[in-house]
């Protein structure tokens, strides 16, 4: 239950910097600081799937995007830049369970394959919709790719600490749980006699 409640969590605290503070702007790159809590919500969604399956994950994927709607429209925020957040949130989260449901590899690299996309997805859905020239125009065609690359960068990375630090603790406490989705099969008794 630990898990689904960072998960939960990440998603509001994601709305709540992202309304109270003004972009990171490195160069042309425009980074909003909830970002960086966007990849925390990418892997521990993945943590959820890993410990109650994918069915159970797309009931709490529901559950986080009331939670994320809600937050965002009692923050403030316009209804488009809510539609647009929704809209992205739906992508996003159901493409990093599809792929991290498919590719049967290790953690690590599991939440790599499936953050990246979801998190490109996740980002570029939301500057077009929500705050570039399809949505409230802040962010104007040519800034776009920028604002785009910064967040999914900034996702990407993120993921990337929290997914090793996660893996790292959990090994080093000897906890670790192998994914529900993996299926042990038995070794062939040819093979047992080859090792």
């Amino acid at each position: 239950m630990f898990r689904i409640l960072i998960y939960l969590l990440s998603i509001v605290l994601a709305n709540v910097i992202t309304a109270k503070f003004a972009p990171l702007e490195l160069g042309l790159f425009i980074i909003p600081y909830g970002t960086l809590f966007i990849g925390l919500t990418l892997v521990m969604r993945d943590m959820v799937q890993n410990r109650y399956g994918r069915a159970k994950t797309y009931m709490w994927i529901v559950a986080a995007l009331a939670i994320s709607a809600i937050t965002s429209h009692l923050l403030g925020d316009a209804l488009w830049v809510v539609f647009a957040s929704t809209l992205s949130f739906i992508i996003s989260e159901t493409v990093d369970t599809e792929i991290y449901t498919r590719f049967k590899l290790p953690f690590v690299k599991r939440v790599m394959y499936s953050g990246i996309i979801a998190g490109f997805l996740d980002s570029a859905v939301f500057v077009i919709i929500g705050i570039g020239p399809l949505g409230l125009k802040f962010v104007p065609w040519e800034l776009v790719p920028y604002a785009i690359a910064g967040q999914w960068v900034a996702k990407t990375l993120m993921q990337l600490v929290v997914a090793g630090g996660i893996r790292h603790f959990v090994m080093k406490l000897g906890i670790y749980e192998p994914n529900i989705s993996d299926v042990t099969q038995p070794v062939p008794q040819t093979v047992r006699a080859t090792r």
